[in-house]
């Protein structure tokens, strides 16, 4: 694990009167935000509101930016775009897994443009200020006399590198929970060793939604008959609990309660933990993770519930260990099995767009064609993620309308709330104001 932190500022994430006038229309808003049903339509379609959320949310919180295995040699870059903003995340020549802001500073032109890549030193195409992997500035053309270069490396990001996630936070001061997160989360990641790991494919889908549609889609089990191909193994009764199963999927149910139990023993006997562990409102790093047992087979999203990958990601044993499921505020969700892992990541790009990333990793030594074929491998996640593209779009084009009133959320749907409540918790606190939304709320920090 590595972190890489830059200097605090004086004081905490403060913000000017000018911001705080500015917010009052959003604060009042906040505060009327009915808890048990969505946010009112502008919240997905204002671009002021976009704005907000750009600062609050993923200007102050702690987001998830990439996979160590996308940085895994000295050199090898990837950028990540959100709104308006753009950081390299980089594996220096040290093997430091390190952020910046990709903005020159000499006069602000974007130092790198692809993507993804690999470079032996970050060269500005303008004007040719170069600078190391570790952002120090190396070289710039006629510098004037009595300019410090170390004054003008690329300016950091604070990063943490959890057992191969890798989170980034843009805040002078990240919030300090994410050690709590990392100490709980490490233990159930670890030993699939995502950091020795290798991306067997990672597609882009540009949403057109709102990115809160696009999380609060994917926090919900309500609408999976609309994913076959998914629902070949993974049980419908997923956030439910068992007072709240409906007759229909009494047996579905009852079925899931078996191969849980199975499952337990499997973990036991491996010294694996699979309780799941949940805090969805009140950490500023709020999470939900846990391993929960797979339909079918029981190995992993295949249409028979069988491993895709014939190299297990990590050498634990056993194949029959249903999913290690990881979400965290705002912005990710993780299924990993015992032989690949699926990680996707939402990253605002305008207020009716949103980039859904997803890659499927797979052990360093697997081979394509030989220990697993690609299309099999993608292919629910694939048609799943279309799906939700189309649900998403769906939506967006119905909040718009000023027909829209905010229903009630089903007991299924209670994952929903806590984001919303998180959000809501979030952007008060963003705005200098006492929270309200989750259960023992704390004074704003700000």
């Amino acid at each position: 694990m590595t972190t890489v932190v830059p200097p605090r500022s004086t004081g905490k994430n403060r913000i000017t009167e000018q911001q705080r006038v500015a917010h009052e229309g959003l604060v009042a808003d906040l505060r009327e935000r009915v808890p048990g049903r969505p946010m009112p339509g502008h919240f997905y379609t204002d671009p002021s509101v976009f704005d907000a959320d750009l600062d609050l949310i993923f200007g102050r919180q702690w987001f998830f930016a990439t996979t160590e295995a996308e940085v895994a040699e000295a050199g090898d870059y990837v950028t990540i775009d959100v709104g308006t903003r753009s950081i390299i995340v980089i594996r220096s020549d040290d093997e430091v897994v390190r952020a910046f802001h990709n903005v020159c500073r000499h006069r602000g032109a974007r130092v790198l443009t692809e993507p993804a890549g690999f470079v032996g030193n970050l060269v500005c195409s303008y004007h040719s200020w170069t600078y190391g992997t570790d952002g120090a500035l190396r070289h710039a053309p006629n510098l004037p006399e009595g300019e410090d270069p170390a004054c003008l490396g690329l300016r950091k990001v604070s990063i943490r590198v959890i057992a191969g996630l890798v989170f980034l936070c843009l805040a002078a001061e990240p919030p300090a929970d994410i050690d709590d997160f990392a100490e709980r989360l490490t233990p159930y990641l670890a030993p699939h060793n995502l950091a020795g790991a290798k991306v067997a494919s990672q597609v882009d889908i540009i949403e057109s939604g709102n990115w809160k549609l696009v999380m609060e889609n994917n926090r919900e089990c309500y609408h999976c008959d609309g994913h076959p191909e998914l629902s070949a193994s993974f049980f419908p009764t997923y956030g439910l609990a068992t007072q709240d199963v409906p007759a229909s999927l009494r047996a579905a149910h009852d079925q899931f309660l078996l191969a849980e139990a199975d499952l337990a023993v499997r973990c036991d006997e491996l010294g694996l933990p699979k309780e799941v562990q949940e805090d969805l409102v009140e950490p500023n790093v709020a999470y939900r993770f846990g391993r929960e047992a797979l339909d079918g087979a029981g190995e992993s999203f295949s249409l028979s519930g069988r491993v895709l990958v014939t190299k297990s990601l990590a050498d634990l044993g056993e194949t029959r260990l249903g999913r290690l499921t990881i979400h965290s505020q705002p912005n990710i969700w993780v299924h990993v099995m015992s032989d690949h892992a699926v990680v996707f990541t939402a990253l605002p790009l305008s207020p009716d767009r949103t980039l859904v990333r997803t890659t499927w990793l797979v052990n360093a030594d697997a081979v394509e064609g030989t220990h697993y074929q690609l299309d099999d491998l993608t292919y629910v996640w694939t048609e799943t993620n279309t799906q939700d593209s189309v649900f998403v779009a769906r939506t967006h084009a119905g909040v718009t309308d000023p027909a829209y009133l905010p229903g009630p959320y089903t007991a299924a749907e209670y994952q929903v709330d806590n984001f919303l409540s998180w959000y809501v918790d979030r952007m008060l606190e963003g705005c200098g104001e006492s929270t309200g939304q989750g259960e023992g709320a704390s004074e704003a920090t700000a």
